[in-house]
């Protein structure tokens, strides 16, 4: 655990939850009934207003299906005032700013609406991490239990539909985390992939729960099966302050003038002056 005083980390001494120790130790916990009834009614019907209201950004044109990226809409904060609430949830920062700093901050912002029993769904996602690893090391170097494992980025799915096993739920390999790898890549779609002896764990959820995950343990959508209603939920991604924001590709986005694009005459140059191809938290 760590706190921000006078511009620098350091640990924290005060008391933290119990959700932000299970996120610090296991890489995910499940925050149940954090939203009302009411609000999940009104969240949810705003979310559907912005889905009517803005096209899809084919962010990932090329790369992905036009009619899968369908499902998402980005940069929800600007897009939907009860989005942005939702994201500022007491309960929800009261969990990661033990983790992330008190000035941690919104780095990606995307509503996902999965429409039930299509083929993605019943493929389901494949294992990756969303960033990282943090700290990238090789199998058979244990982490010293020491040192509290560092926490950059958490993922955060806030329901508005149940989220029950048959429709495909975000499942987590807990402690994933913590191994400073990424999922094997010869056995991304592997059902009883494990890590270090722990086995997947489904992350079902209902309307008004939030899901936390931090962004190095190995998850995946798992595959949807029979009764499957679809996926509803607002993601947000929390970073550390030094976490550059993702909500807007830096096509987009930028401090480059100009000029200084036009003499980036390189990947590598237009690299080196931010100008990255969408990746994780992009699109």
């Amino acid at each position: 655990m760590l706190t921000r005083r006078h511009g620098y980390l350091k640990p924290r001494l005060e008391p933290a939850p119990v959700a932000s120790a299970q996120l610090e130790q296991d890489g995910w916990v499940v925050l149940r009934d954090v939203f009302s009834a009411g609000d999940v009614v009104a969240l949810r019907s705003d979310l559907e207003r912005v889905y009517a209201t803005w096209t899809r950004d084919d962010r990932t044109a090329g790369v992905r299906d036009p009619e899968e990226d369908e499902d998402f809409r980005y940069e929800m904060f600007n897009r939907s005032a009860l989005a942005q609430r939702a994201i500022a949830h007491p309960s929800i920062l009261g969990v990661i700013e033990p983790l992330l700093g008190e000035d941690c901050h919104v780095i990606a912002n995307t509503c996902w609406r999965n429409s039930p029993r299509t083929e993605q769904a019943l493929r389901g996602g494949h294992w990756h991490v969303d960033a990282g690893p943090h700290l990238p090391r090789p199998e058979g170097i244990p982490w010293d239990e020491r040192i509290p494992y560092p926490v950059f980025a958490i993922g955060a799915h806030i329901y508005v539909q149940d989220c029950p096993l048959p429709c495909g739920p975000t499942g987590v390999i807990p402690g994933s985390h913590r191994s400073g790898r990424p999922p094997p890549f010869d056995r991304v779609l592997d059902s009883d992939l494990e890590c270090e002896g722990r086995g997947v764990l489904a992350m079902e959820a209902v309307a008004g729960d939030v899901a936390l995950f931090v962004s190095d343990i190995w998850h995946r959508r798992l595959p949807a099966s029979g009764g499957d209603a679809g996926r509803f939920f607002l993601q947000v991604h929390y970073g550390r302050r030094d976490v550059a924001q993702r909500v807007r590709p830096t096509s987009v986005v930028n401090h480059v003038s100009d000029a200084a694009a036009a003499r980036a005459g390189s990947d590598r140059e237009r690299l080196l002056l931010g100008l990255h191809p969408p990746r994780f938290y992009d699109g």
